[in-house]
């Protein structure tokens, strides 16, 4: 297990295993999501895939509740962690969304300091003490493998970073409230090569700790790194399962299509 510096917001009892059951999200009057029903599994890498304009990055933002600020959005169904429903909760949305961190196509850090990016969310959630937050930000920083290149300039910038630092950056800000999923929705589509393998690797060994959900349009990425896959057409679930099952031995016509390249 990851070593968290403070534990003020972790709890044992906690399941991270999400289920979502009969999920519909219309925006502005057209169906994006129909039916949608799902086990992300506990502490693996799960993979969405499918054609852009499938209902992928819905799916992530209907998780964390981000689909609420979309203008027209309607959302119905369940999603579930442990016996809560997270769309009808009432839990405050600073909170779900602690719980459940998102890593997006472009890096986004906040226009403050390095050290600032990671503390902002512990200093919402109420760590004001100067000593444990320079714990925790350096630890979250070890964590991506980013404390090597700027801790001698905690101070500068985030917009000072490389995009591929940003990036780690932005998924250490993400980890130093302590979640149960990450979230990453393209996550290294704007890296190049060795950052995007970076932020990879980077996955694979946080799932010791995460449940980790991914959306990629890329099969590679997909076939060198998930343990499950979810594949979606025209907003429907059509097949998920072991990544090997799914990539070796696809059982619906529409997923093999689309793995031999039929359409993308």
């Amino acid at each position: 297990m990851i070593f968290r510096p403070d534990h003020k917001f972790t709890h044992g009892a906690e399941t991270s295993k999400m289920q979502i059951e009969g999920l519909n999200v219309h925006i502005a009057g057209q169906h994006i999501l129909k039916e949608v029903n799902l086990i992300i599994p506990d502490k693996r890498i799960t993979c969405v895939i499918g054609p852009s304009g499938c209902g992928k990055s819905t799916l992530l933002r209907s998780m964390n509740r981000l689909i609420d600020s979309v203008e027209g959005a309607h959302i119905e169904g369940k999603i579930l962690i442990g016996e809560v429903n997270l769309i009808d909760s009432g839990e405050h949305l600073t909170e779900l969304r602690r719980r459940i961190g998102l890593v997006s196509q472009k890096p986004c850090p906040l226009p403050m300091s390095i050290f600032e990016n990671v503390a902002y969310g512990c200093q919402i959630h109420g760590i004001r003490n100067r000593r444990k937050l320079k714990m925790v930000v350096r630890h979250y920083l070890e964590a991506v493998g980013l404390w090597d290149e700027v801790c001698e300039r905690l101070n500068a910038p985030a917009t000072s970073l490389s995009l591929g630092q940003q990036q780690r950056l932005c998924l250490a800000r993400s980890l130093a409230v302590e979640p149960q999923f990450i979230l990453a929705d393209e996550a290294t589509s704007a890296l190049d090569p060795i950052a995007s393998r970076n932020v990879e690797e980077l996955f694979v060994k946080l799932k010791n700790d995460y449940s980790i959900i991914m959306v990629t349009h890329t099969l590679r990425q997909a076939r060198r790194i998930a343990d499950y896959v979810v594949f979606m057409y025209l907003g429907e679930l059509v097949e998920a399962g072991l990544a090997s099952e799914v990539f070796d031995n696809p059982q619906h016509e529409l997923t093999k299509k689309y793995l031999s390249g039929a359409f993308s």
